[in-house]
């Protein structure tokens, strides 16, 4: 027993105690408990009392973990609903199938997983038989995220449904010749079944919080009803050890998201050996998300385990059980009942005691089988008092061998991640052991066969019963058909063309001018999601705080420090701006929730994430391409673009090569406008093509990335030349020539184009006057919005070359004719502007900012990379000298003159 007088200090002595000598008699009476009847007898008192308290409303903290058992007694479990011997018949078939998928696909080297699903079976199969909403059910359905891994398990039931033939299924992971399968859940390769990719660990967890969010914030704001939506993220244990699987649970219970479901698959093992070898997973896990403010639901243990659970008269069944580690409890799953008697029962007394009332039989069907992520009822009675849950979202610990029906070869094996087949013999073994009526002379010439009971059997005609209750198949993706957003007004984007004559306006400024226009609109005004990770007022969005209002769903129960100010903080239930705090990944699943909701809502919503240039595509590329394989629509706009427009930030924040990562991406169309009207245009087209009139062939199911700049000057109106408007879209454009600019070349002066981006095009336009004014030089100047819309145009028209289909790159069309070399500048890598090397007929050579950013003022840093005026002039005599068109002396003249 504790010596009393060693009890440390605790935040209760800063508390006035006005009854000491009652305290004293409660303290005292524990410490009897604990000296006549155990510490363990103790701890079980004080667990019954906090309970009570809880259930009464006594405000106190929670316990973070309880004991290794099941939170639903099986006297608490409601009965399962339906034909309980049907749906083991089901799954049976779809065990099957999932195995010989895989096993037949290894044969061409194709790979896949086996054992995932097989641990999972039933957590899948109760709730596609009773619980998930399908698309037809009211509202939108149920959200699935399938555990990437499990995905045999799910084209085996939609085999089985009749979605999926058996030439699919034999196209597992073998796309390219049609009628493939994806090896896992893949929404841009299989559109009509998978509505979330989640095979990229950590993305589907919080993806799934803020998709719950999301339906909520719809809701709320009078968009569509869909309350009656469910979220169910099913995730790997080992899968929580990605630091975007936690990252927002603490958001999930702030507001109170019990819509929310996560299933857990306990199965121990991660893609190497155990998640937790000398540790426990399932209690690291509870006392996580208890902490966060979770429901923790525990489905351990298998009816196998009620009888020793009775037998536990002294708790130390419970006590062995919290006690052995992960690693030795996959070690009982594969040995005999005599090395379990010694090293489980064998370290305690009364454990010994109660291992002779037990037969060997016994005790390999606890420790080999009986899980309670295995059993239907036990999985039911967790997701009814899942859905049941208010106030919070709910977290399903289910335990489970991965492996399970598989075979000793498989189950719990360290190494069950990378078996891909099972042998003949297995196949026959697990079939006897599901009682599938498959003969011996079904398997011809060593070939596993696919089983099913026919169209019209009972099990096929109950499956698709319990889905048509259900509200359909599922999973499923549906792009139900929405009329095209009305345009929004010109005049919202023309009135960039004329200029901001002399007012500085940097083009960060100058889209949230136009987005303020935008969500103005009668029609699509609402529409508009803008999502910003609390970096507003640095964009200078502060002015939509109180016309738009913050989303809350607690509204705004406090009065702001700045009520009485025109721009205060406004929050509201209704809000439409999502300002997430310093969370990017947080703000990116926001806007793949978002720009997906045609599909998994049936509403077009117009999201643009606005966030700090360098911590987008370098911070959270993954999930810009989980965007992409979604098929999400949008803006993303990278502000305070460049490496050396915020020089004063340093390094960490000069985006030298966002664009280069973005230009790995195939639905990112990225953008570098360098004037207001240009982003107007990009965003007018971006519009069209995503929410209104695509044009023939184009592609809908794109994003578009848009670096905007933090640097004032001031904006020129748009040329009034033809095809400026193309140019923009795809990607250049003449912007003027020495003649347009009124520099007045002599005659026969030698001749270059010069191509900027961004804010690079200014740095350019003085060089313009400087190459004219000191060196007699002509330049034309060139926005390039795009260097990737270039290449993607040339990379095309060189695969119709090969199709022996005539066709220029829009590159060499503008530039045909074009006087002298090309000198292309950009405030990113020379990577940028090099995309397009290959297709410039002239000779072309570029500047960039290459390396590491500095902190220093603009000026300054852009003479450090060679990228000011001053530089250019330089870098355009030099290539004139190679040509002869300049003396050689000039480019040294320019250097030293320069300072350079």
């Amino acid at each position: 027993m504790t010596d009393p007088s060693a009890i440390q200090p605790s935040e209760l002595d800063q508390l006035p105690d006005r009854d000491p000598e009652e305290t004293a008699e409660w303290q005292a009476s524990l410490d009897a408990v604990t000296k006549a009847a155990g510490p363990h007898r103790a701890a079980y008192l004080m667990r019954r009392t906090l309970e009570r308290a809880e259930g009464n409303g006594i405000a106190l903290p929670k316990l973070l973990e309880t004991d290794y058992v099941n939170s639903i007694p099986t006297s608490a479990e409601p009965s399962v609903p339906g034909d309980e011997a049907m749906e083991r018949r089901i799954t049976a078939w779809n065990r099957w199938n999932a195995a010989a998928m895989v096993t037949r696909g290894s044969k061409h080297g194709v790979g896949g997983h086996i054992a995932t699903f097989a641990s999972a079976a039933w957590l899948y199969e109760t709730g596609f038989n009773h619980f998930f909403k399908g698309k037809e059910a009211d509202g939108s359905g149920d959200q699935l995220y399938i555990q990437g891994h499990a995905s045999p398990g799910i084209y085996a039931r939609a085999f089985l449904d009749g979605r999926l033939t058996e030439q699919h299924l034999d196209n597992f992971r073998q796309e390219a010749g049609g009628n493939g399968l994806p090896s896992y859940p893949h929404p841009r390769r299989l559109p009509w079944l998978w509505e979330f990719p989640t095979v990229s660990m950590g993305l589907g967890p919080l993806s799934a919080i803020y998709q719950a969010r999301f339906n909520r914030y719809l809701t709320a704001r009078g968009i569509k009803d869909v309350s009656n939506s469910h979220v169910w993220a099913f995730l790997g244990d080992g899968e929580m050890d990605e630091p975007e699987s936690t990252a927002a649970l603490a958001l999930a219970s702030r507001e109170g998201l019990d819509n929310l479901t996560f299933v857990i698959n306990c199965n121990l093992q991660r893609l190497d050996g155990p998640v937790r070898a000398n540790f426990k997973i399932v209690q690291e896990l509870e006392a996580q998300f208890r902490g966060a403010g979770w429901n923790v639901v525990k489905t351990l243990w298998g009816t196998a385990w009620d009888e020793l659970f009775q037998l536990d008269t002294t708790g130390a069944l419970v006590r062995r059980l919290r006690e052995v580690p992960d690693a030795q409890v996959q070690t009982y799953q594969t040995r005999d009942a005599a090395y379990i008697r010694e090293d489980f029962f064998g370290k305690d007394p009364a454990l010994v005691e109660m291992a002779k009332l037990l037969s060997d039989d016994k005790i390999l069907e606890c420790f080999h089988l009986s899980r309670g992520g295995h059993e239907a009822r036990k999985v039911h009675a967790a997701y009814k008092a899942a859905v049941e849950f208010k106030g919070a979202p709910t977290v399903i610990l289910a335990q489970t061998v991965k492996g399970f029906t598989l075979g000793e070869g498989f189950a719990s094996k360290n190494a069950n991640h990378q078996m891909k087949k099972l042998t003949v013999d297995e196949f026959k073994n697990m079939r006897d052991l599901l009682e599938l009526p498959i003969s011996d002379a079904q398997f011809v010439d060593g070939v596993v066969p696919y089983g099913h009971p026919g169209a019209d059997s009972p099990e096929v005609r109950y499956l698709q019963e319990r889905r048509a209750a259900l509200g359909g198949p599922a999973p499923a993706r549906r792009v139900h058909p929405v009329a095209p957003l009305p345009a929004p007004a010109e005049k919202a984007f023309a009135s960039f063309d004329k200029g901001s004559g002399s007012q500085n306006v940097a083009t960060t400024m100058a889209f949230v001018r136009l987005i303020k226009d935008l969500v103005r609109d009668k029609e699509s005004g609402k529409r508009w999601v803008p999502i910003v990770p609390d970096e507003a007022r640095t964009f200078g969005m502060e002015s939509l705080f109180p016309s738009l209002g913050i989303y809350s769903p607690k509204g705004q129960t406090y009065e702001p420090v700045d009520r009485d100010q025109l721009m205060y903080y406004k929050e509201a239930k209704n809000g439409q701006i999502l300002n997430e705090g310093i969370t990017e990944a947080g703000s990116m699943a926001d806007f793949i929730a978002a720009s997906t909701a045609y599909a998994t809502h049936g509403e077009a919503m117009i999201p643009f994430y606005i966030f700090y240039s360098m911590f987008g595509w370098q911070r959270t590329a993954d999930q810009m391409w989980q965007l992409g394989d979604q098929l999400g629509r949008g803006f993303l706009v990278g502000a305070t673009a460049g490496r050396t427009t915020l020089t004063g930030e340093g390094l960490q924040h000069a985006d030298g090569h966002s664009p280069v990562i973005a230009a790995t991406n195939p639905a990112a169309l990225t953008y570098d406008p360098a004037f207001a009207y240009e982003v107007a245009a990009i965003v007018k087209d971006g519009l069209r093509r995503m929410y209104g009139e695509a044009a023939p062939g184009e592609d809908q199911n794109v994003f578009y990335y848009l670096t905007v700049y933090n640097e004032p000057l001031p904006q020129p109106a748009k040329p009034a030349a033809d095809g400026v408007d193309e140019g923009i879209v795809k990607g250049l454009y003449r912007f003027n020539t020495a003649e347009s600019a009124g520099l007045s070349p002599v005659a026969n002066a030698p001749r270059i184009q010069l191509l900027g981006s961004g804010t690079a095009i200014h740095w350019t336009l003085q060089a313009q006057k400087l190459l004219a004014e000191e060196w007699g030089v002509a330049a034309d100047v060139w926005s390039a919005t795009s260097w990737t819309e270039l290449r993607r145009d040339a990379l095309e028209a060189d695969a119709a070359l090969l199709r022996g289909e005539e066709r220029v790159p829009y590159v060499r069309q503008v530039l045909q004719g074009a006087e002298g070399p090309v000198l292309a500048v950009s405030d990113y890598m020379r990577q940028v502007p090099d995309q397009i090397a290959q297709w410039v007929e002239q000779d072309y050579s570029s500047l960039g900012a290459d390396g590491f950013g500095l902190s220093d003022t603009r000026e300054a840093a852009r003479r450090h990379f060679g990228v000011d005026a001053e530089s250019i002039v330089v870098a355009a005599l030099a290539q004139l000298a190679k040509r002869g068109e300049v003396k050689a002396t000039a480019v040294k003249e320019a250097r030293e003159k320069y300072g350079l």
